[in-house]
């Protein structure tokens, strides 16, 4: 080692070496620090695609630390030059902070998706009870209250659309158990108009206790209006609130026709024994009988029979003006039944017929044919003949109809065939081709009339 003179001084060089050494080192320690960390971010950010969901701090460091490298706060970095065992760590510069407009917008998108996924599952709901409309569940809840059977109020129940038995019992389950659709459902009904929810009322079914208070009254009896007022009065807590005097006679008129009262039998199917089938008549059924032979003075008498029904007809054309009957369409507040003028009332479900004179005509109002009572107002009347019956008023206060049409007229039940007349009494049930009516009398005017027939006749 040669020695160095420093101004005319001998130095020893091994001490300068030892600070250039100490100078040195540092920087190449640094330099390797510095590559190894461009190595290991290298190696961070390697062009492999591996795909991981990112939170939403990673998302926000990402967006603000740039594309392609991800900041560290400090990385340890292994130097295998140096001594053995030696870590360094380098700080880098802090990660800019989150500031609060990122964490608004993170919290109103996470906020709207949450929104979405709640109007999602709202609108499912909603989807799933569209087809059951608030009318719907309330005539199942009063029906369910009325009678306590769900396969009546099935079959019972008019609803909106044609529900089967198993949709009747999941609505009825969902209502009681399911908080969601009992809620909208109540909310749904809350907000019903007053006269739909009387019009459901109107419609509810009748109790078994309702019915058995209106069976105690006779089958052979005539009930007034004011009968069925007074059990309304004396059983306020037995029947519906929304049942009115007219709704428990027209009912009880419907039990009275079919059958259902206590004291009623349902009439034998046939009496003169089992009944027979189609080939069995046949054969006992001889082809000379269905032949009829022709009788010349049977059709003389049937001709001079039409030829006086037509000149009849004629007349009551001439004095339909005179004799033509009211009809009064049926309204909300209906007008009273009899005035002292009206003899009689054939009231069907959309109209009513006043009779206010001795005899009128039933049928289908036709070109050339005209009848006091046209059918044809109160429905289909196609399959009734133009000339149909006949009602008519006889001295001794009796009224009668007379079958002049093709089709068979059931009064209580009964068939009254072609060219047949049978009594109507007050209260009767008059069956035309599917229409029904209620015959009703004016009692006072017909004992009248009673009356004036009876002085006359002692005269």
């Amino acid at each position: 080692m040669s020695r160095l003179v420093h101004k005319g001084k001998p130095v020893n060089s091994r001490p300068r070496l030892r600070s250039m050494e100490l100078t040195v080192l540092p920087r190449e320690r640094t330099t390797s620090t510095s590559s190894l960390i461009e190595d290991g971010a290298k190696r961070r950010s390697s062009s492999r695609a591996i795909k991981r969901p990112k939170f939403d701090d990673e998302l926000v460091e990402s967006s603000l630390g740039g594309q392609g490298s991800t900041p560290l706060n400090k990385i340890r970095v292994r130097n295998p030059s140096l001594s053995a065992a030696s870590d360094c760590s380098v700080s880098l510069p802090p990660t800019p902070s989150v500031t609060s407009d990122v964490r608004k917008r993170l919290s109103s998108k996470s906020s709207s998706k949450r929104a979405r996924k709640g109007r999602g599952s709202q609108s499912i709901v909603t989807k799933d009870l569209g087809r059951w409309k608030p009318t719907d569940d309330l005539s199942l809840i009063i029906g369910v209250q009325q009678t306590c059977d769900l396969v009546t109020v099935h079959r019972g129940v008019k609803f909106s659309c044609k529900f089967t038995l198993g949709e009747v019992q999941e609505r009825w389950y969902a209502l009681l158990y399911d908080p969601t659709v009992s809620r909208i459902a109540q909310q749904a009904m809350k907000n019903l108009h007053p006269d739909q929810i009387q019009a459901v009322q109107s419609r509810a079914l009748y109790s078994k206790t309702e019915e058995e208070l209106l069976g105690a009254i006779k089958s052979n009896s005539n009930p007034t209006l004011q009968t069925f007022e007074q059990h309304l009065k004396e059983n306020p807590h037995v029947f519906f609130p929304a049942r009115s005097a007219k709704a428990l006679m027209a009912h009880w008129q419907l039990l009275k026709q079919y059958h259902l009262l206590p004291d009623q039998t349902v009439p034998p199917l046939n009496k003169n024994g089992p009944v027979k089938d189609f080939s069995e008549v046949e054969q006992q059924i001889h082809d000379s009988e269905l032949y009829e032979s022709s009788d010349d003075l049977l059709e003389h008498e049937l001709g001079v029979a039409s030829r006086g029904s037509k000149r009849e007809i004629r007349l009551l054309e001439d004095k339909v003006s005179k004799w033509q009957v009211l009809v009064d369409t049926v309204t909300g507040i209906s007008p009273p039944e009899f005035d002292n003028q009206t003899l009689a009332v054939l009231r069907g479900r959309l109209v009513r017929y006043l009779m206010r004179s001795r005899e009128i005509t039933l049928g289908r109002k036709a070109s050339g044919v005209n009848v006091d009572v046209d059918l044809s107002l109160e429905g289909p009347a196609w399959k009734i003949s133009r000339r149909q019956g006949i009602i008519k008023l006889r001295n001794t206060g009796d009224f009668l109809v007379a079958n002049e049409g093709k089709r068979p007229i059931y009064v209580d039940g009964k068939p009254v065939l072609a060219g047949n007349k049978t009594k109507l009494n007050n209260n009767s049930v008059v069956e035309i081709a599917s229409l029904r009516f209620i015959f009703l009398i004016n009692l006072d005017l017909i004992n009248v009339i009673r009356q004036e027939t009876a002085k006359l006749s002692g005269h």
